[in-house]
C-alpha cells in the first residue's frame, strides 16, 4: 500500500481557512511563480473551485510536482467537497476521490468521475488504498484529516506554511484531542511566500 499523507497549505498559527472557509492568501503562492506544476499545460482546479493553471517558484515546483504525480487518491470531507463542488469531478491530483460523508453523492453529479462517498474515516482510507494501490493517498487537512491522524492511519504530515496569521478559523488538525508526536521534518524547502515541511508520524 502507498503512503498516507495529510496535507494542506496552512497559516503560521495553524489555520487552513478563516471562520467563513475563506483561504485568504494561503494559496497565492500557487499562482505567483513562473514554473508550471503540471508540465503538459493541463488545466486543473484550485481549492476555490476556479479553473486556473498553477505556476509556482522553481523550488516549490521541484517539491510539489513529484508529490502530485505520486497521488493515486484523495480523501476529503463533505464540507470541502461542497465548498469546491468536488473540483467539478477533476481533482488537482490523483485519479480517485473518497469523500467522508453521512450523505450520498449528489444525484446526477459528474457520473464519469471516480468519486466514492463513505461513512467513516477507516472506510475512507481502506477504499483510498484499494483504489490507489502503491500510489500515495493524500488526505486533506481539517476535521476529517485530524480524525484520520487520531485513528493512527496517517504516515506523514505535509504542511505548506504561508507567512500569514489568521487568529482564528479552521484548524489544520481540526478538533483533534490528545498528543500526537511527529518526527523531525525530513523535508524543509523554502519557496516564494511558502515553506514546505514534511514530517513522518511517530508510531
Amino acid at each position: 500500500m502507498g503512503t498516507v499523507i495529510m496535507h494542506s497549505a496552512v497559516s503560521v498559527d495553524g489555520f487552513i481557512a478563516d471562520e467563513n472557509d475563506n483561504v485568504g492568501p494561503l494559496h497565492d503562492w500557487y499562482f505567483t511563480g513562473d514554473t508550471p506544476i503540471i508540465e503538459d499545460g493541463d488545466q486543473r482546479y484550485d481549492h476555490s473551485g476556479a479553473g486556473s493553471g498553477f505556476k509556482v517558484s522553481h523550488a516549490s515546483a521541484e517539491y510539489v510536482r513529484p508529490m502530485w504525480e505520486a497521488v493515486g487518491a484523495i480523501v476529503m470531507g463533505r464540507t470541502l467537497f461542497d465548498l469546491v463542488n468536488g473540483w467539478e469531478g477533476r481533482p488537482p491530483a490523483g485519479d480517485h476521490v473518497i469523500v467522508v460523508s453521512h450523505r450520498p453523492k449528489p444525484e446526477g453529479w459528474h457520473p464519469e468521475a471516480s468519486y466514492h462517498f463513505v461513512d467513516g474515516v477507516t472506510a475512507a482510507i481502506d477504499k483510498a488504498q484499494e483504489l490507489a494501490g502503491e500510489r500515495t493517498v493524500a488526505v486533506n487537512a481539517g476535521e476529517v484529516g485530524g480524525q484520520i491522524l487520531a485513528a493512527g492511519l496517517v504516515d506523514e504530515v505535509a504542511m505548506d506554511v504561508v507567512p500569514v496569521v489568521f487568529g482564528s478559523g479552521r484548524r489544520y488538525f481540526g478538533s483533534i484531542a490528545g498528543q500526537h508526536l511527529l518526527e523531525d521534518p525530513h523535508v524543509v524547502i523554502q519557496g516564494d511566500r511558502v515553506l514546505h515541511l514534511k514530517f513522518k508520524v511517530r508510531r
